[in-house]
């Protein structure tokens, strides 16, 4: 499907390369954005911690499944692929729908925005000033055209930007948590721990808003599925660099949560513009808030070129199923990239920094942000769902043809559903199934349901599903005349 040689892409990323994926595309702007919305919605150091551990806990039972997936199907395009094999192309149209008009966009929009604020803060220009916002928005175009460059000019040269950025921003991640929990431990006499749950600190409508924040920093922790059909030895690999690479996600969240607060009490930390920055600042001065800069603009430009090597491989596979542009598909003779799939991800990513830095200012962060999520669960839900479907049809199978259940089968190239049924064959499972993948969808629907409920958040809700619903008359309107296609 997209091995091979010709117009096909190469399998060269390694397993390094693969958790540097999940780890550089997952730490980027969030830990140093969201901690402050979420301790003014949770306010106390209990309920702050926990909706980090909830959120890793689902995160996690999200990667057990996909992990399981992703060896059985290690294709570039990832979770556009098992959705489009469990529930048909209408719905992996949808997903890719979705991904092209708001979700791959608005989330490299929101990172390259945050790369952009840390850059001028770098160089000693402040939030009042007034070309702040303008300034930063042009330095956050050129950060999306240069990782643009970078992953058109080649897979290992974006995967090496990928492996060098992962190391330097986890480095200063952990620098900060070992003089918090060092420096800031003597200095507070123990840290902002109590009172650990004061009265109206926890409340489950917040509880849910503020576990968007949490899946926002989180998400990346499927990225390395898009880039699966590049993997050497994927049924391996794959899922190898989903799971390690989430773990060490989990941990040095929790680890730089225990900093803040080892230096700074939760009103302060809701208070703060820069947590990461005020704590360096605290612990070592004035040369802490420039590391903690640097390494926030190091950090985000990973996540940036994270982005930007795996976002393009969901509409390479979309070409190739025809359900999109054919020239979209389009491999790079020299590079072996999928290099028009990578210049309009860049576009697209470019025009949201545009729009969102006219219209929302300084709130474009968030802004982005908030889209994303809400757009993006319910397609987490329908890849982890899809192991339901997948178990069914491959016992169904093997009844249908009289082969043992214990028996093992090769793995062949998926191709049309109607055309190429293929085994079922994971080269891991998910333990503690089907506890672990239903406890990860009853959160998406939790966080729909949350979304829907709260009056703030309602409007924003409905109008990111509505976007996303436009691709079904679209997809008719474009397809209904192919059979082949639906």
């Amino acid at each position: 499907m997209q091995q091979g040689s010709g117009n096909h892409l190469v399998r060269q990323i390694g397993l390094g390369s693969g958790i540097a994926v999940v780890v550089g595309s997952t730490i980027g702007s969030g830990i140093f954005k969201s901690p402050s919305g979420i301790a003014e919605k949770l306010p106390g150091p209990i309920p702050m911690l926990l909706v980090w551990i909830i959120g890793g806990l689902l995160v996690l039972c999200g990667a057990l499944t996909l992990a399981e997936v992703g060896s059985a199907f290690p294709y570039s395009g990832g979770l556009y692929v098992y959705v489009r094999e469990a529930f048909g192309r209408l719905t992996a149209f949808l997903f890719g729908w979705a991904q092209l008009a708001l979700l791959r966009p608005s989330s490299i929009g929101a990172v390259a925005v945050v790369f952009g604020n840390y850059a001028l803060k770098l160089f000693g220009v402040p939030d009042s000033h007034p070309q702040f916002v303008v300034w930063s928005g042009a330095l956050a175009v050129g950060a999306i055209i240069v990782v643009t460059i970078a992953n058109v000019v080649g897979v290992k040269f974006g995967t090496g930007i990928q492996n060098w950025t992962t190391i330097i921003k986890t480095a200063g991640l952990v620098l900060m948590v070992l003089l918090a929990l060092t420096i800031g431990l003597a200095r507070s006499g123990g840290g902002h721990f109590t009172p650990a749950m004061p009265a109206g600190s926890f409340n489950l409508s917040l509880f849910g808003l503020a576990l968007v924040s949490t899946l926002w920093a989180y998400d990346g922790w499927a990225d390395g599925s898009y880039v699966g059909g590049e993997m050497k030895d994927p049924r391996k690999t794959l899922p190898k660099s989903i799971l390690f690479g989430t773990l060490l996600v989990i941990a040095v969240y929790l680890l730089a949560n225990l900093g803040y607060l080892s230096v700074f009490s939760v009103g302060q930390i809701k208070d703060s513009q820069g947590i990461a920055a005020d704590t360096m600042n605290s612990l070592v001065g004035r040369f802490g808030a420039t590391f903690i800069a640097a390494t926030v603009m190091i950090s985000t430009f990973g996540t940036l070129n994270g982005s930007v090597l795996t976002s393009p491989r969901i509409f390479f596979a979309l070409a190739e199923d025809k359900l999109f542009f054919p020239g979209i598909g389009a491999v790079h003779p020299k590079y072996k990239t999928p290099w028009v799939s990578v210049v309009l991800c860049g576009a697209l990513g470019i025009l949201y920094v545009v729009v969102a830095t006219m219209k929302a200012g300084d709130k474009a962060f968030g802004a982005l942000t908030d889209a994303f999520v809400i757009g993006i669960v319910p397609f987490y839900a329908l890849s982890v769902g899809s192991v339901f479907v997948f178990r069914k049809r491959e016992k169904q199978r093997r009844v249908d043809q009289g082969i043992p259940e214990d028996s093992l089968i090769d793995p062949v190239e998926p191709g049309h559903l109607e055309t190429h049924p293929h085994p079922y064959v994971p080269a891991v499972h998910t333990p503690a199934f089907p506890i672990v993948p239903i406890l990860f969808i009853a959160s998406t629907i939790f966080l729909l349901v949350n979304s829907l409920v709260d009056r703030d958040s309602r409007n924003p809700t409905l109008i990111t599903i509505g976007l996303v619903l436009i691709g079904i008359p679209l997809f008719y309107a474009a397809f209904a005349s192919r059979k082949e296609a639906i």
